[in-house]
Formats: structure tokens, C-alpha cells, sequence
């Protein structure tokens, strides 16, 4: 197999995986935002998240910005659709930029004429 195939396949399997897990992942938080609520005082180590929890954060006097697809959506609007948008976007992204970092690194490895 052939460096051009081998790179398109794996663009399609990241593609295909991404595409899935928007309708397989969990609505929970995961043990950093878990973690937060209880530090909060929003929930207990063993007990549900209430549906209505949300992690506050402290911004004032400090560096914040605001995710352009934050939770992996394009809003509340478009569901899963959004997120199925957003990651194939990201995912896309992620690949151009490692794209672009290896050509940066193949053409400044390359000996001056």
C-alpha cells in the first residue's frame, strides 16, 4: 500500500469513528467535569449529576475565550446533526494542521542548494 492510500484510509476510519461516537457518546459528565460539580458542591462522589448542574468558573481578571463548537455542537438546534458537522470538522482540521507541521518539517530537513 502506497503512502497516498494508506493516509486517505485513515482519513476515512477517523472519519467513520468520529461519525459514530456523536450518537454512542454519553450525555454524563466525564471525571473532570464530575469532578468539578462535586468541588462545587453541585454533587456527591457516588450520586447522579442533577440535570440542571453547571460548571461556574471564575474569569474575571483572567485569560477566557469561547469555544466556536463548544461540547462538540453547533447548537442546541441542530442535535446530533451539529455534532456530527463538528467533529467531522475538527477532525479534518486535526488533519491539516499535522499535514501542514510534517511539510514544515520535510522542507526544513531538506539541505540548502
Amino acid at each position: 500500500m502506497d503512502n497516498k492510500t494508506f493516509i486517505i484510509a485513515g482519513i476515512i476510519v477517523a472519519l467513520l469513528i468520529g461519525a459514530v461516537a456523536v450518537f454512542l457518546a454519553s450525555g454524563d459528565p466525564d471525571g473532570l467535569e464530575s469532578t468539578a460539580l462535586v468541588v462545587q458542591g453541585q454533587k456527591t462522589i457516588t450520586g447522579d449529576t442533577p440535570a440542571d448542574a453547571e460548571i461556574h468558573e471564575e474569569t474575571a481578571g483572567r485569560f477566557s475565550y469561547s469555544s466556536p463548537m463548544p461540547d462538540y455542537s453547533l447548537g442546541e438546534s441542530l442535535g446530533s446533526a451539529g455534532g456530527l458537522v463538528a467533529i467531522l470538522v475538527g477532525t479534518l482540521l486535526a488533519f491539516l494542521v499535522v499535514l501542514g507541521l510534517a511539510y514544515g518539517l520535510k522542507i526544513a530537513g531538506k539541505p540548502t542548494k
